[in-house]
């Protein structure tokens, strides 16, 4: 009997007229293991590796990746990975973030701005990325208010480097004030927090993308005996209208087979 896939279960991406799995792939162990909030170590996977997993989640019917500079060599490896791929994948990355030596430091000037989606492009080798999410130090309102990246990101949409942006932020009001002018919000919501559902209730209300983050508490979802919290989980994120996809950064096949057996059986009930 063959398992369940997400393919014939793709949906819009807010109004960007992208059509996303409801399960993306995070990358961020493709490119580093340092500084990340993991429950247990792990190894940077190979080339052979990565592409077997990248192989995997493509024939399972995931067209969704998640990057960002922030993500040590993510970007650079991806782009040799889906050479001849490209019309395969919707892929995410960010800006603001970057990641040198152990150390993350924050520039949301439009220069920078510019300077990473370019940076980005070249990395990816790709002549537009789907979707730039801003990657918040914690300051959601500061950011939106007092910098010029969300405008220079509007900039580079119209020039057809970026078909859509947003924001990855902490908290409600930064979440809220980002879906006013940008076109998706990514947003941390599991069953251990759920603060963030005002920010899913404006989306699934003004046709804007939801994009979940720890998605499954970073691997450290927790319930009773005998209950499976992926599937609690998934249950929990697909009830809500707003979400378009969850982002879940596994590189074990066993354990990307198991979600997205999850999630095809929960969306096949729907």
């Amino acid at each position: 009997m063959s398992l369940p896939t997400l393919h014939g279960l793709h949906r819009p991406l807010g109004s960007t007229g992208l059509q996303v799995s409801p399960l993306g792939l995070g990358t961020v162990k493709l490119g580093r293991d340092q500084g990340v909030k993991y429950p247990s170590g792990f190894t940077i996977p190979g080339d052979d590796e990565a592409r077997l997993l990248l192989g995997q989640a493509r024939d399972l019917g995931i067209n969704l990746l998640d990057t960002a500079p922030a993500y040590g060599r993510s970007e650079e490896r991806l782009g040799p990975l889906l050479r001849g791929q490209r019309d395969a994948w919707v892929l995410v990355s960010k800006v603001g973030e970057e990641y040198d030596a152990g150390q993350s430091r924050f520039d949301f000037s439009a220069a920078h701005t510019r300077r990473s989606v370019e940076r980005s492009l070249r990395r990816l080798e790709t002549d537009r990325i789907d979707l730039v999410l801003v990657h918040s130090d914690g300051n959601d309102l500061a950011i939106l208010e007092q910098q010029a990246v969300y405008e220079t990101l509007a900039t580079l949409k119209r020039e057809g480097k970026i078909l859509g942006f947003g924001f990855s932020g902490k908290t409600v009001a930064g979440g809220l004030k980002a879906l006013e002018q940008g076109d998706c919000a990514m947003v941390t919501f599991n069953l251990n927090e759920q603060a963030e559902r005002p920010v899913l209730d404006y989306a699934a209300q003004h046709g804007k993308a939801i994009l979940v983050k720890k998605a499954l508490a970073s691997g450290h979802a927790c319930l009773a005996p005998g209950v499976d919290p992926v599937r609690a989980s998934f249950e929990l994120l697909f009830a809500h209208p707003g979400v378009s996809s969850a982002i879940v950064g596994t590189i074990n096949p066993l354990h990307l087979a198991h979600n997205v057996a999850t999630v095809a059986r929960i969306l096949g009930q729907h």
